[in-house]
């Protein structure tokens, strides 16, 4: 096979056509991996809509950052992986790497890692951006310790409710912010949730600290949300967000001696630097998966090469109860 099939997009906004492109080569220290599953997530629209400065793709361009697969070759170089391995990573989709909406795709092996063994390929392909994210902020940023107090905003989103499991996973007394819908998912990730349409933050924090302050929020919202992160965190305790833009005060966060940590998932990707953290997140990722502590949610809808229209307007819709996923390769995607 010398071809492939892949969603192309010519134009910002423009229609995901399915065609014919040339199927890559391995090159050194690159894997060629054959598709099962594209994980989705909200930065691809905004991608695909020409509105992300941070994630330049030039057009025409493959969507898909998120992905998992199976080996089919290994270029030179490469002896952490082999043909036949089942892998997942966040791989491409952005600063002009071709992305998963492609039956092939040839990727920097150290931004892979070996599937878990109890996740299928769907579920795979929901985590490594969401993973990646959060073990960014709450680990490498924050340090989280056993015992801490940890609130997430936005906890049943696609980010939120996987800081919600890492955080559990390290100990924390976890809280999130969700709606009154998604409450029995928090409840079911051993967190206490928190209406924040019913509730300020002056009284979620009163009712569960003791006016004292969470010693870390994570903020997987932005905007409104962060500011209320300022406004909820201890003092010197640490906020972490990866939607740090806009305009925020910084007073209430000056005035609890607090720090803040900006998360930026694609630096990685685009500078090629520090890649092979992103492989070794994917694999804590892996063993915290085959320990039954970390799970992603996936929305039950299924969608293929065919149907990636319908993923992306589920994306953009509100409709999602988890993350959405296409599958490239229904024989293998699970």
């Amino acid at each position: 096979m010398s071809t492939m099939q892949a969603l192309v997009l010519d134009r910002h906004n423009g229609p995901l056509e399915l065609v014919e492109i040339d199927r890559p080569e391995p090159g050194p220290g690159q894997v060629l991996v054959r598709i099962a599953a594209s994980g989705l997530n909200p930065l691809d629209t905004k991608i695909r809509a020409g509105a992300a400065a941070h994630a330049k793709h030039p057009l025409p361009l493959v969507l898909g950052i998120d992905m998992a697969g199976v080996v089919a070759a290994v270029g030179a170089g490469v002896d952490a992986f082999k043909p036949g391995d089942a892998v997942y990573g966040m791989t491409g989709g952005v600063g002009g790497i071709q992305g998963s909406l492609a039956q092939y795709a040839c990727v920097d092996a150290a931004l892979l890692a070996h599937k878990p063994a109890n996740l299928s390929m769907r579920q795979a392909a929901a985590l490594p951006l969401a993973f990646i994210t959060s073990y960014a902020g709450i680990v490498d940023r924050a340090h989280l310790q056993a015992g801490q107090t940890v609130l997430v905003q936005g906890g049943a989103g696609g980010v939120g409710h996987v800081s919600v499991q890492l955080a559990r996973a390290l100990g924390g007394q976890v809280f999130a912010t969700a709606s009154e819908r998604d409450h029995a998912f928090i409840h079911s990730l051993d967190a206490t949730p928190i209406d924040y349409r019913k509730t300020s933050v002056e009284q979620y924090v009163a009712t569960h600290t003791n006016g004292a302050g969470f010693d870390l929020v994570v903020d997987t919202v932005g905007g409104a949300s962060l500011d209320a992160s300022f406004a909820a965190v201890k003092h010197f305790g640490h906020v972490v967000s990866a939607l740090g833009w806009g305009t925020h005060a910084l007073a209430p966060l000056s005035f609890r001696e607090a720090s803040y940590s900006g998360v930026f998932t694609l630096h990685p990707l685009l500078t090629g630097e520090h890649r092979a953290h992103h492989g070794e997140m994917s694999y804590e990722a892996k063993q915290l998966a085959e320990a039954g502590k970390l799970s992603p949610r996936v929305d039950a809808r299924r969608f293929d090469l065919n149907s990636a229209e319908r993923a992306y307007e589920a994306l953009l819709d509100g409709t999602a109860r988890g993350k959405i996923v296409v599958d490239v390769d229904a024989t293998l995607a699970g």
